[in-house]
């Protein structure tokens, strides 16, 4: 092959590739996008419905922005030193005179780049500061949120509440604002608490304890993930965010005060429940069972999923993650319990009640 076809060779292949690229981006960029508010099942940090996520988007428009200044005149001037200044045929073989220093030149590429990073420090350091510093109101809701493999655990201590991988919080009035503050801790392993339209990512560590706040401007589910890698299913430690309207977020912390339902048409399952590995690791208020190894199970049938997200409430995917949960999340911490048929359907017809 000569050399004018290598070029046009290498030149299709880069060609290509930025095409692909493009292509790459827009389809992410038409994800995020697609969907009416609130129905989008994928979190988006530009799309930002708490104070601290406004915060962290406005920042990152402005990094944006001034990054892509620089990129355009970066690429400006070399595409014109590319066109200027290159080879023809009447040049001559001589090497062309070289330019060894330039006081103005060498100060421009040393104080602009020094301006450039000191504003982006400042803003960022605002930033860090109103996010970190906020004042807290006199109605916040406070709730302990612990990470453990692969899942999570909400507790409000003062409303007597304890929950599973879906956190309810109430909406917050700008007018009357009703935060909620989280304090973060690990049972395990390093975790990150993440959703991106409330709030920025705070990380969960072993033997300290890290905090965080959002304060949602509007009602409806959001979509949160650890963003650290603590294990086989990190990628299944999936979290949700209810915001409730105040009227609705009452009702719900009212119920989940409720003691779990006592119906004598499903004494079998507890039964299953009571004499087997159940009630080491999780808890049922008002039985024998209060294992904090797993999920609170007192209001279990109240929440959407499973398994931290990995699977529909539903009683087929239940009973499939009682007898084998190596076929929802492999490398659950959850054993096999292996009962039998008429176990398996009394167990999962009693868990139901529990709502």
């Amino acid at each position: 092959m000569n050399l004018r076809g290598m070029k046009r060779e290498r030149l299709a292949t880069r060609t290509g590739g930025i095409l692909l690229l493009v292509l790459g981006l827009l389809l992410a960029a038409s994800l995020c996008v697609a969907g009416a508010p609130g129905e989008n099942p994928i979190p988006n940090i530009f799309d930002p419905h708490s104070t601290p996520a406004d915060s962290v988007f406005h920042l990152s428009i402005f990094v944006l922005v001034i990054c892509g200044v620089i990129f355009l005149v970066v690429g400006i001037l070399l595409v014109y030193a590319i066109v200027k200044f290159r080879a023809r045929a009447t040049d001559s073989a001589h090497e062309p005179p070289q330019v060894y220093g330039s006081t103005q030149i060498e100060l421009a590429w040393t104080v602009i780049p020094i301006l450039i990073v000191v504003v982006l420090v400042l803003a960022t350091t605002r930033v860090i500061h109103a996010v970190q510093d906020a004042k807290r109101p006199p109605n916040v809701v406070e709730v302990i949120a612990i990470g453990h493999q692969f899942w999570w655990e909400f507790r409000y201590p003062a409303l007597g509440v304890v929950t599973a991988n879906e956190l309810h919080i109430p909406v917050s009035d700008p007018a009357n604002p009703s935060p909620t503050f989280l304090k973060l801790l690990s049972a395990d392993t390093d975790h990150s608490f993440w959703v991106p339209q409330l709030a920025g990512k705070t990380d969960l560590i072993p033997n300290r304890v890290n905090e965080m706040w959002m304060d949602p401007h509007r009602t409806g589910i959001f979509l949160g993930q650890c963003a650290q890698y603590c294990g086989t299913q990190h990628a299944k430690m999936l979290l949700q965010v209810s915001v409730d309207s105040p009227e609705d977020f009452k009702r719900w912390v009212n119920a989940q005060k409720l003691p779990a339902k006592q119906d004598d048409s499903v004494i079998a399952g507890r039964e299953v429940f009571e004499a087997t590995a159940c009630i080491n690791c999780h808890a049922v208020a008002g039985t024998a069972a209060t294992g904090r190894f797993g999920p609170d199970l007192t209001h279990m049938m109240s929440r959407r999923t499973i398994a931290s997200g990995a699977a529909e409430n539903t009683p087929e995917n239940l009973g499939m993650w009682i007898q084998d949960p190596e076929m929802i999340k492999p490398g659950s911490l959850m054993p096999a319990m292996k009962l039998s048929d008429a176990d398996l359907d009394a167990l999962v017809r009693y868990l139901e009640t529990l709502r």
